[in-house]
């Protein structure tokens, strides 16, 4: 392979790359959705600046991908916390577990999503929606919504899956130093709502201390969904640069 050959290459293996270099369509993406409110202090502490808190809620989700360019069915979860950016509300994703490592690389890689394995479902199960997360052997999270009881308007729930999402890009140099470091937004696009509900739900995570989801407490379930959707991905676009803003305020990069 000559020089402008592996030029043109994305990601590794050089043979047999981790994921295709294609963007993704994804028909019959269906979510469930549990916001909840937890403990602001520790939100606070784990939530990067310059993004900023208004109220200490979290979103709980599980996706399962019905099918999806280049990576086909799979199902994801994970955890987004309310946020604001420059006056923007939003959401910045804290944690996703997935059952597809080409998804999982890709989504590292090529954007800047927090994905790690995992072993996400969502079944329906005497009468409720049933989602859960396993890390390994052990079930880390179980979450649980009355099947499709009330009508969700389409606006709302398109609302609700729509908002900027903010995410940390960081690539280590081959010192360990950061090479970069930044705070990214990406968005959905080209959504058509399919179906979607709203119901009683309910919430639980057990403590892993490579999956910590219950470092974030449920306090207080404050609204849940069902929503069945095809959808795109925009690029995830930088907004802030860590370590140029360390520069020009004299900060130091260690």
């Amino acid at each position: 392979m000559n020089i402008d050959e592996v030029r043109a290459q994305i990601t590794t293996p050089l043979s047999s790359p981790a994921y295709p270099p294609v963007s993704s369509r994804f028909t019959n993406r269906e979510y469930l959705n549990i916001v909840y409110r937890t403990d602001a202090e520790v939100l606070r502490s784990i939530v990067p600046e310059p993004l900023e808190i208004a109220e200490p809620l979290v979103r709980f989700e599980i996706m399962k991908m019905g099918d999806s360019t280049a990576y086909g069915p799979y199902v994801e979860a994970g955890q987004a916390i309310q946020v604001s950016y420059q006056g923007e509300k939003g959401e910045y994703l804290h944690a996703m577990y997935l059952d597809n490592f080409a998804a999982t690389a890709a989504g590292r890689e090529l954007s800047a999503y927090p994905k790690v394995m995992g072993k996400p479902g969502l079944t329906v199960d005497s009468g409720a929606l049933l989602g859960t997360l396993d890390y390994g052997s052990v079930r880390v999270a179980t979450a649980t919504m009355g099947y499709k009881f009330y009508p969700l308007d389409f606006e709302q729930a398109k609302a609700q899956i729509t908002v900027p999402t903010f995410m940390l890009k960081i690539i280590p140099d081959l010192d360990g130093r950061p090479l970069s470091t930044k705070l990214v937004r990406t968005e959905i696009t080209d959504i058509t709502v399919k179906e979607a509900y709203t119901g009683p739900a309910r919430l639980q995570f057990f403590e892993h201390v490579l999956a910590p989801l219950a470092d974030l407490p449920v306090l207080e379930v404050i609204s849940a969904s069902h929503i069945n959707t095809d959808l795109s991905l925009a690029p995830a676009v930088p907004v802030y640069d860590y370590l140029a803003e360390a520069k020009n305020t004299g900060g130091t990069v260690k």
